[in-house]
């Protein structure tokens, strides 16, 4: 796949699981069965299903990595992610003279950005079988 097209194709992956978070996120708090901050948990597990579904299929399936390998790798770089959002969006609202949507908006491009460049390097790579030691 081209780049340019492999790049918008995680794009469009990626704003369906920020959907899909937030409308999570929004159902439980609103149904009065977690507080926000449980439902982000939620909201970040059900995305993560769509957004690995979207990105093995759509975004990097040219790249024939097998769901065995590609699954564990992307939940380690969605989790980081997670953390890494999380992290840097308490740092920006205490630190940065920015509204909070403005930092909300830096941290989740950040994120995405660093998302992409890893499930392109790492978590969608695949590894042909090892060869045979030559005699």
């Amino acid at each position: 796949m081209k780049p340019l097209r492999r790049l918008a194709t995680f794009v469009a992956v990626g704003a369906t699981a920020a959907a899909v978070h937030f409308a999570v996120v929004v159902a439980v708090v609103e149904a009065g069965l977690a507080p926000p901050l449980a439902a982000n948990v939620a909201g970040w597990l059900v995305a993560f299903l769509v957004s690995f579904a979207g990105q093995h299929r759509f975004t990097f399936g040219d790249r024939a990595a097998p769901v065995r390998h590609a699954a564990p790798r992307f939940f380690a770089l969605s989790a980081a992610g997670f953390a890494v959002n999380e992290a840097a969006y308490a740092l920006l609202l205490r630190l940065a003279p920015v509204r909070y949507d403005v930092a909300l908006a830096l941290v989740l491009v950040g994120v995405a950005v660093m998302t992409y460049v890893l499930s392109s390097a790492w978590a969608f790579r695949h590894r042909p079988p090892a060869s045979p030691p030559s005699p």
